[in-house]
């Protein structure tokens, strides 16, 4: 019982903005290791991350994830995403879970993506529900936008919205979902190397820099490392990918938070169209 004590006092203490979203749902262990800058990332985890990016997936393709701290067990989470290209665009399905029993937040979201010439938008729909242990539980419906830009072969830029309608969250202190504004470019110098920059925006709060580095040193085998300023964090991967399965790994380190272990697995159902 002792050791349900610290959560139950967050909870209780926090009791004012409980219904607010505390977790980031940037999910996948390949953008975790390039310090979550993922508003440039092609893959499948662009359900979560920046939608306008789905359209550039070749091949129907499902995922999971579990993201953990050891240290605060609580604060884990888990998501899983399926992905189908279809003629007009791809369309994404995705669901996602942080927290335990006694607070909890879980996300189904659905999303489409479609490529326009040298750009790719996409839109999505969240349903969030939050579960709280004597404070009874709350759902809500929101949106996000997203887009991506291919410049040339070695020059992406990208931006997306995270709740760009702003549901109310409390009708007696008028507080609304936070809307995070994400905007980021990546340059690929050589066929193995990947960098990639990122701001991100939640209009209530200072902005955070995210910078990502990713080497493919074996056809197989990938190497990433990145980090954040404001607040700080230091991130590192690897990815492996034999033929349609690939498995990643992140490790993350915040000062005064300690350590997050994310690891992905995925499968493509068929081989990627060239």
């Amino acid at each position: 019982m002792i050791k349900r004590i610290p959560l139950a006092v967050i909870i209780t203490s926090c009791c004012h903005f409980v219904w607010a979203q505390s977790s980031s749902t940037t999910m996948g262990a390949r953008a975790n290791a390039l310090g979550y800058a993922s508003s440039c990332l092609q893959d499948e985890w662009s359900v979560f991350n920046n939608i306008g990016a789905l359209a550039k997936l070749k091949a129907t393709t499902a995922a999971f994830t579990y993201d953990a701290q050891p240290s605060f067990k609580p604060f884990n989470k888990a998501a899983a995403v399926f992905a189908v290209p279809l003629k007009a665009g791809v369309v994404g399905l995705g669901v996602y879970r942080f927290g335990d029993n006694l607070y909890n937040e879980q996300i189904l979201t659905g999303g489409f993506s479609s490529t326009f010439g040298l750009a790719s938008l996409g839109v999505k729909a969240n349903y969030i529900q939050y579960n709280a242990k004597g404070f009874g539980r709350k759902g809500m419906l929101t949106i996000s936008f997203g887009g991506l830009a291919t410049l040339t072969q070695h020059l992406s830029v990208g931006a997306y919205i995270i709740n760009l309608n702003q549901p109310l969250l409390d009708h007696n202190s008028g507080e609304h979902l936070p809307t995070v504004l994400v905007a980021g470019i990546s340059l690929a110098p050589s066929e193995k190397t990947l960098i990639v920059m990122e701001l991100e925006k939640d209009l209530d709060y200072e902005p955070t820099w995210k910078t990502g580095i990713a080497y493919q040193f074996h056809k197989k085998f990938s190497f990433r490392t990145g980090f954040n300023v404001n607040p700080n964090a230091g991130f590192f991967g690897l990815g492996f990918k034999p033929k349609n399965i690939s498995f990643d790994y992140a490790y993350r380190y915040s000062p005064g938070i300690g350590a997050r272990h994310q690891s992905t697995i995925g499968y493509n159902f068929n081989q990627p169209t060239k």
